[in-house]
Formats: C-alpha cells, structure tokens, sequence
C-alpha cells in the first residue's frame, strides 16, 4: 500500500461517515437529539476540565420552546398561512386557434 491509498481510504471514510452522521440526523431526529444530550451531559460535569465542558456545553441541543418559531413541527399550525387572494389576478382566456 502506498501513501495515496492511505489517503484515498481516510477520504472516503470521513465522506461516508459525515454523511452517515447527516442522514442520522435528518432521519432520526428525535433519537439523535436524545443521544446528543446524553453525551453532552456526560461532558458537562463537575471536575472535568475546562475545554470538555465547554464541548458538553457546545454538543448540547437546543431545546424546543414551543413557539412556531423553533420548527417542532408538533402542533401542525406552523409554516405560513393561506395565502391571500391577489387583487391584480386575471381570469384566463382561451382564443381558438381557427
């Protein structure tokens, strides 16, 4: 094996497991929030040092506030209303081709 095959192998692992990640998260999202939290608190404890709380901190996922805004998705009255009627609408008009 030489160096470009080591290469080549470490390029295409890091490509399948980022989009492995990003299909985790899109898929399943629930889940992902949960183990993300899990990890995040197992950071963020007394006695660790400085740099890993601050990565629970950062690993930490937001949390759902329940406006519309946070995008939950729960309540379905989210997303834009119906959209008004247009004043400068147009009937269609159909000319014949004779």
């Amino acid at each position: 094996m030489n160096t470009f095959d080591i290469v080549q192998g470490v390029v295409i692992g890091l490509a399948v497991l980022v989009s492995a990640y990003v299909a985790y998260r899109k898929l399943l999202p629930k889940s992902s929030t949960r183990v993300m939290a899990r990890v995040s608190a197992s950071l963020n404890h007394d006695g660790r040092p400085a740099f890993v709380r601050g990565m629970g901190r950062r690993l930490q996922p937001a949390a759902a506030t329940g406006s519309c805004g946070d995008g939950c998705g729960s309540c379905n009255s989210c997303g834009p209303a119906t959209a008004p009627a247009r004043s400068d609408a147009q009937p269609l008009t159909f000319k014949s081709r004779h």
